[in-house]
């Protein structure tokens, strides 16, 4: 089959999100202005540069109680940073959970019940078990064409590594099984993983 986007697809729901997969869960922690932790994940999100590190994330939607976007951009806005903290399989129902459309104003980590730690150097909290985070400082927030379409760039300041999931000295993700979005309400978890030389 083939549709133009102007036509419109002829689906119960739009067939982009599970073409485009998998796709990484960028489970982020913002904190906002009164000093109230924020949860929520991401899934149009990656690593985007090397030197200097990095990342990057949207969001595109927005709450009623919110001028633009949601708690995670708004907060970001505000204080200039964020935290990306890596989605395990293991963690899946509270990352799932973290999604709800609570009130601004409300700790995500209490209401899931996940346990949080400081971060070193941002004034954030992190997920305490999470295979790794990311300590972000924001670059630039950029307007996409659409409504609450946001583009969030950052820099990695500062990395942590979960013990267990170092081996033979690298960061090895069969240890952990990333949880991946895919379309609709599925989501996908990696086990398995082959290596391949590129040429030369």
């Amino acid at each position: 089959m083939f549709y133009t986007i102007e036509q419109g697809h002829p689906f119960r729901h739009n067939p982009l999100s599970a073409i485009v997969t998998p796709r990484p869960i960028a489970w982020i922690s913002t904190r906002d202005q009164d000093g109230v932790d924020n949860l929520a994940p991401y899934s149009f999100f990656n690593l985007t540069a090397y030197d200097p590190p990095q990342v990057m994330f949207a969001s595109t939607f927005t709450k009623p109680d919110q001028d633009r976007s949601k708690d995670t951009v708004s907060n970001i806005e505000a204080s200039g940073f964020f935290c990306v903290n890596v989605a395990e399989h293991a963690a899946r129902e509270a990352v799932n959970h973290s999604s709800a459309p609570l009130e601004r104003g409300v700790d995500e980590f209490a209401h899931t019940g996940i346990e949080k730690t400081a971060c070193e150097m941002i004034d954030c909290s992190r997920v305490a078990q999470t295979p790794a985070a990311l300590e972000c400082r924001l670059n630039q927030v950029i307007d996409l064409p659409g409504e609450n379409n946001h583009l969030v760039l950052g820099f990695i300041e500062a990395v942590h590594i979960r013990d267990n999931c170092i081996v033979e000295d690298r960061f090895e993700i069969t240890t952990y099984k990333p949880l991946t979005r895919l379309g609709y309400q599925d989501y996908g978890m990696i086990e398995d993983t082959f290596r391949m030389s590129r040429p030369k």
